[in-house]
């Protein structure tokens, strides 16, 4: 067992659970937690897992959020990212573990006194596989672009509702990375075709990919930009915020699901496939390794399949 304090992040650690409040930061806790996990006979490997898994919520929360601030929304955010946005494949018997691991952990904190509530209880343990996701059809395509194109600000047309949504179905990006873009990102050198830099970091190496606009876009950006003003990052708002735009635009176009992130990333990927574009392309644009590709192409064969069996029932 010598190596399980290896990881960088257990510095600075309290000396025992009692020194621990709602106060403490998760970093902080983490060594305790395997102590109490040996002292109940669990294997080297299931501490190595389960402390994996705590490295996960650290590095998606923060490792100094207080452990007093977690809820169970959090909790359930954290597991949603793991499964859909983190471009990495969940199994169902990794997700399973994950879930495991929140609630040992922190009914672990709550009986020892660190926090007054168990935010991990009421998480659900889900079995079988996970739902196929849902990827708007080209009506429905449509119908939101009409509907964000009428929604208002005050008493003026508002632009952010036509710029996110079409941004996000034409390219397919991640809300992370929506939050990171700057006016800057847009190169508009060639006016035909013009490139949208996505930047990230992965494995604190910066990457960047070049994702092709509609030739329109820039024009409602400039619109955009007049109207907002945002400052250095396109969307000057909460991710929050803008959740709460494409919700809203779903409900105006009469979407039967609620408009998100997730769904509008299917969709460019769904629509994508169906207009013959090359698998590594879509891949590539989706910012996807070759071993995350594997699960996802699957999906997505399924949702074209699905949308093309409900077209032909349509014709008939």
């Amino acid at each position: 067992m010598s190596d399980i304090r290896q990881l960088p992040l257990f510095t600075a650690q309290p000396a025992s659970p009692d020194d621990l409040n709602r106060h403490s930061q998760l970093r902080h806790t983490i060594a305790l937690f395997q102590q109490a996990l040996l002292r109940e006979g669990k294997s080297e490997h299931t501490i190595k897992a389960f402390t994996g898994d705590l490295q996960l919520l650290a590095d998606h929360t923060g490792e100094d959020t207080a452990i007093g601030d977690y809820t169970t929304t959090t909790l359930e955010e954290f597991l949603h990212w793991l499964e859909f946005e983190r471009g990495v494949p969940c199994s169902r018997k990794s997700y399973a573990r994950r879930v495991t691991t929140l609630k040992v952990y922190f009914k672990w904190l709550h009986t020892i006194g660190a926090i007054p509530h168990d935010p991990a209880k009421p998480v659900l343990q889900r079995s079988g596989p996970a739902p196929l996701s849902y990827a708007l059809t080209p009506d429905e395509v449509h119908e939101a672009i009409l509907a964000a194109r009428g929604m208002q600000r005050g008493y003026e047309l508002d632009t952010r509702p036509e710029l996110l949504f079409r941004l996000l179905v034409d390219t397919g990006i991640k809300k992370s990375e929506a939050m990171n873009l700057k006016p800057g990102d847009v190169d508009r050198s060639n006016p035909r075709q013009p490139v949208l830099i996505v930047r990230h970091k992965s494995r604190n190496v910066y990457k960047e990919r070049k994702i092709a606009l509609d030739p329109e876009w820039p024009g409602l950006l400039d619109r955009y930009l007049a109207q907002y003003h945002p400052g250095e990052m396109i969307f000057n708002c909460t991710a929050r915020n803008l959740e709460y735009v494409l919700t809203d635009v779903g409900e105006a176009a009469g979407i039967p699901v609620k408009l998100s992130f997730e769904i509008l990333r299917w969709t460019c990927a769904v629509r994508d496939t169906r207009a013959g574009l090359e698998e590594d392309l879509i891949r590539e644009k989706l910012g996807l390794s070759r071993v995350s590709w594997v699960e996802t192409r699957a999906k997505i064969k399924r949702l074209v399949e699905q949308q093309e069996a409900e077209e032909a029932r349509a014709r008939r």
